[in-house]
């Protein structure tokens, strides 16, 4: 508790520092901050990283806004049907709207190029080159991006007062964790017929994410991870999609054997972590025990 709560003091000082910066001086520090991350995402989808960094400082308001502080939701990018992750509610277009919620700020960047690169209407701007942020910034506000009628002319300013698109002819210079493309495996299905994959060597939750186009934050959730803890070990089940909350067909138990935790059963099955725990009427913090049964419906 005084950890969180010497934890919760040093945002909330940084933040004051940050705010009572000059406008041009936050513009330099949310563009210094999130700059590589633009450019690697540049290089993955095709993105222009002046197009990325203007949108995340004028939707997120320099990173300031309730949204961005409260869910590291940069972009504004609404649940939608699509959206399996967490969510918060706000006041937007219409009250009490829904908004995509991410553990960290680079996930609202991640899911920035993978919202865009997955909707159709956004199709053709992937035609264009990576250093036409004009075309980009007309091209999102004519794709309904944002109801603004001025929405690709305050991009334009910001990229050019900035000078952003210096960044839109650089290359992002990897770093060992990074520096592997991810490659796409083919999914495999359990006889719960959930997909999933198992890890390769050199692998993570946020190489598996990016190669099969899933947010960051969904492939944490649907394997019942917390990206701060732990990462994945060669050999590992990592599901694609939300496991189910008991085993439908086969042995309605299972033993369990040495070495084996309730997560690692949890993937084993392909059932929610907190559900196995239901289904047994167990604490969600009682480890597994050698030789108990414990029942998977």
């Amino acid at each position: 508790m005084q950890k969180n709560r010497f934890r919760l003091v040093g945002v909330v000082l940084s933040l004051l520092f940050f705010l009572s910066l000059p406008l041009y001086a936050q513009y330099d520090a949310y563009i210094e901050k999130y700059k590589n991350i633009a450019m690697r995402e540049m290089n993955d989808y095709g993105i222009p990283a002046s197009i990325t960094l203007a949108q995340g400082i004028l939707e997120s308001g320099v990173g300031k806004s309730e949204l961005a502080v409260k869910a590291n939701n940069h972009f504004g990018i609404k649940c939608h049907n699509d959206w399996d992750g967490e969510r918060v509610y706000h006041d937007d277009d219409k009250k009490n709207e829904c908004f995509r919620k991410y553990d960290r700020a680079e996930d609202s960047f991640i899911d920035h190029s993978l919202f865009l690169k997955n909707k159709s209407r956004y199709a053709f701007l992937f035609e264009l080159d990576r250093t036409d942020y004009k075309g980009w910034a007309k091209g999102l506000k004519q794709a309904g991006y944002a109801t603004d009628p001025n929405y690709a002319k305050r991009l334009i300013t910001l990229i050019e007062e900035n000078n952003l698109q210096r960044f839109d002819t650089e290359s992002y210079k990897t770093t060992s964790s990074d520096a592997k493309t991810p490659v796409k495996q083919q999914a495999i299905k359990n006889n719960q017929g959930l997909k999933y994959v198992i890890v390769q060597k050199g692998e993570s939750y946020y190489t598996i994410a990016k190669a099969h186009k899933i947010p960051f934050s969904c492939i944490c959730s649907y394997n019942d991870v917390d990206r701060k803890t732990r990462q994945p070990e060669e050999g590992e089940i990592v599901y694609l999609q939300r496991k189910k909350k008991s085993v439908e067909e086969g042995k309605g138990y299972h033993v369990i054997q040495a070495g084996e935790s309730m997560h690692s059963i949890s993937q084993q099955y392909g059932i929610r972590l907190h559900k196995l725990y239901d289904l047994n009427n167990m604490e969600y913090t009682q480890k597994a025990v050698e030789g108990k049964r414990l029942k998977l419906r």
